[in-house]
């Protein structure tokens, strides 16, 4: 009997000691901050250009290890390749994020987003568009500074896109997006 009253007490501080220790993750991570695109076309001969712009993602954590983002972007080059066409990347993901909070001063994180992609361009006044799907699959690390406010240095994602290039078929444009900001958590 009096087993099962300690055993029962030990049973009881390691819920409650799993409770408080669960606590110390954030609900929900909000992040903001610059971006940089490297795109690459599909099309033969054409050549790879820079996208300067930021994203901004809300991350719900579930538990310590996983979460579900919606992560959004907005890229620019305002002389694409020096042709006197301007264009936008605007990105649109969601999906899941794990990450390892085993360490106290670092959370390294690994995430595969999916959604669609917008593009727009304009050359002297004619403009277009085209939507398309979208997949980011990559990482990033975050440094807590207080229990509300983390550095997020470097996060280099995978940005695959699937635009119609030159009126063929979706082709896949295979893109490199690194990005840095602040972390805002509650």
């Amino acid at each position: 009997m009096k087993a099962r009253v300690v055993v029962s007490l030990f049973a009881l501080l390691f819920i409650f000691g799993a409770a408080v220790h669960a606590q110390d993750v954030p609900k929900v991570d909000i992040f903001a901050g610059y971006s940089y695109v490297r795109a690459n076309p599909d099309t033969a001969g054409a050549r790879s250009f820079n996208l300067n712009g930021g994203n901004a993602s809300i991350a719900y954590n579930a538990n310590s290890w996983l979460s579900g983002v919606a992560d959004f972007g907005g890229y620019t080059n305002g002389n694409i390749l020096n042709s006197n066409v301007s264009g936008t990347l605007s990105t649109y993901l969601f999906g899941p994020r794990v990450s390892y909070r085993r360490f106290e001063h670092v959370t390294p994180f690994a995430q595969a987003l999916f959604g669609v992609a917008h593009v727009g361009t304009n050359f002297f006044g004619t403009s277009a568009s085209d939507n398309a799907f979208a997949m980011a699959v990559g990482g990033g690390v975050d440094f807590p500074i207080s229990h509300h406010l983390a550095v997020r240095p470097l996060q280099v994602d995978y940005l695959l896109t699937r635009f119609s290039e030159t009126g063929n078929s979706a082709q896949s444009q295979h893109n490199l997006r690194a990005s840095t900001g602040i972390v805002f958590r509650f």
